[in-house]
């Protein structure tokens, strides 16, 4: 069972990896062995949390803006320069916004939309050839994207364009995990619920008052994003495909 969940030997690049869900998940796979490469927008901040994981394996910080084609592109290179091959692919950046129906913003929906959905096709599409020199039939490569429980029910919250965004994230993971299925690249999502982190302030300022709304009767602790990544990183999840695993403590059961 050891083996199982191992990522021992194995290179992963994590988006959005210098706080939050991605840090989280960033942490869980140095402590089961991988290689893990962070990016984010702020350099700085990138290269203080790549030191700062660096307690639990080697971390390396390759900061970058992946909402534009021309920063994703740089990423590709950065890593590129590095590595001749990826094993684990997390696309984790991400972005939201609210604002009412009547005012809502074609800015608010492009910035969401363009990185929380169209970054994740075209930077997996960018690092195809490097998933593909990892892949093998036995032990195949991985792409995680991070969907949001914001995609799969509703939040009464007037966030437009972040649910559409998800809930096409979500879809885009089906269509892709058949198309990459044939180059032994397994595809799969996460949909998080309540994290503490920067872009869910509630969650981290008010947790106690969000779990009463929650039937684990909690927030999601770093631990429990970290397994799920590590479920679906390792052999163990080598048989998920397309699917999206929950991970909210019950929250879009009691939505529904």
């Amino acid at each position: 069972m050891t083996d199982l969940f191992s990522l021992a030997n194995r290179t992963a690049l994590i988006t959005g990896g210098s706080r939050g869900i991605g840090r989280m998940i960033a942490a869980g796979f140095l402590k089961q062995g991988a290689r893990v490469y962070i990016s984010s927008r702020k350099a700085a901040d990138c290269d203080r949390a790549a030191r700062e994981l660096s307690a639990h394996g080697e971390c390396f910080s390759l900061p970058a803006d992946v909402s534009t084609l021309e920063g994703l592109n740089a990423l590709v290179a950065a890593y590129g320069a590095r590595e001749v091959k990826l094993d684990i692919l997390v696309n984790n950046a991400g972005a939201a916004w609210g604002e009412t129906f009547d005012a809502f913003s074609e800015k608010g929906w492009d910035k969401v939309v363009d990185l929380n959905l169209k970054t994740p096709f075209f930077l997996t599409q960018a690092l195809h050839e490097m998933l593909k020199a990892a892949a093998s039939a036995e032990r195949p490569a991985k792409v995680i994207n991070v969907a949001s429980i914001d995609g799969i029910s509703v939040n009464p919250q007037e966030t437009y364009s972040y649910a559409a965004s998800k809930a096409g994230l979500i879809q885009l993971t089906r269509r892709m995990a058949l198309r990459l299925a044939q180059d032994d690249v397994v595809v799969s999502a996460i949909a998080p619920g309540a994290f503490a982190s920067d872009m869910n302030r509630a969650a981290r300022d008010h947790g106690d008052e969000i779990a009463k709304r929650i039937p684990a009767r909690r927030i999601g602790r770093d631990d429990d994003m970290a397994g799920a990544a590590i479920y679906l990183a390792s052999r163990a999840g080598d048989y998920v495909v397309g699917s999206t695993l929950v991970v909210d403590g019950g929250v879009t059961h009691a939505r529904g």
